[in-house]
């Protein structure tokens, strides 16, 4: 009878050497695509901007009809729409203004609800916008780069210079259509309009008195507050408006020629 004790050794050593032969295989395969992956050439600087450009149409599936823009998402282009079609759904239901976006709406209401959310840590002056906010911090700064070639007066801003810069060129572009007037600034074009359409859009959190104009609407809340901010320096004494302070100062300065 032939001894079994032989057989068995050599199949466990034929079961070593493919177990070896398969690790051998294995990691020259991970060698392999290692040598792959390190002669692939790396891309230009043109093919990444084409490769990227490229992903960005992908994502952007929803083309504008009327003048070809893009857009990423169905809600983004029917929102874009509306610039073409004039559509505002969303309606103040305080002064009846419309609007495109509903973020928009939500904006304005702070002239409504007189929520002021940006304070200067300076002067604790409070503000309805960052952008607001942003300016006025120049006025501690007293920062004022853009200056004015034909007068020599300076602006903290560019814009607030090219519409100073409107008084000496006698440019007033901006025209009601109601009684022709025209003004050097849309903003001092919309602030008349509401002498035609009657809009008064700031209220009074006291007495719910309205304004057209948010200056007096200020002025008309220091009835309430007491806050008397102009000082006269030869007196000392204090005023709500400073027309009041212009009025005292050339009665005193009447009274001292008189004297």
């Amino acid at each position: 009878m032939r001894d079994p004790e032989p057989c068995r050794m050599k199949h466990t050593q034929q079961q070593t050497e493919l177990v070896v032969e398969n690790k051998e295989n294995d990691e020259l395969n991970k060698e392999e695509k290692h040598h792959v992956k390190t002669e692939e050439q790396p891309l230009s600087l043109s093919q990444i901007k084409q490769k990227n450009l490229k992903k960005r149409r992908g994502e952007k599936s929803f083309t504008c009809t009327q003048c070809g823009k893009s857009l990423s998402t169905k809600q983004s282009l029917k929102m874009h729409m509306r610039i073409h079609t004039g559509e505002k759904p969303f309606t103040c239901d305080q002064c009846g203004k419309i609007f495109r976006q509903s973020s928009s709406l939500k904006r304005h209401m702070n002239i409504h609800s007189g929520e002021k959310l940006y304070k200067c840590d300076q002067c604790g002056k409070t503000f309805l916008w960052a952008s607001n906010l942003s300016i006025h911090l120049k006025v501690h700064t007293k920062e004022k780069p853009h200056s004015c070639s034909l007068c020599g007066k300076s602006f903290s801003l560019l814009r607030f210079l090219k519409e100073h810069q409107k008084i000496h060129t006698g440019v007033r572009n901006h025209m009601c259509f109601e009684c022709e007037k025209t003004f050097i600034a849309a903003k001092y074009l919309k602030v008349h309009q509401r002498i035609h359409t009657g809009e008064k859009p700031y209220k009074c959190s006291h007495c719910d008195k309205r304004f057209s104009r948010s200056e007096h609407l200020k002025t008309h809340e220091r009835i309430h507050t007491g806050e008397k901010p102009y000082h006269c320096t030869a007196c000392g004494k204090s005023f709500r408006h400073s027309f009041s302070l212009r009025c005292h100062k050339q009665k005193i300065h009447n009274l001292l020629l008189l004297q």
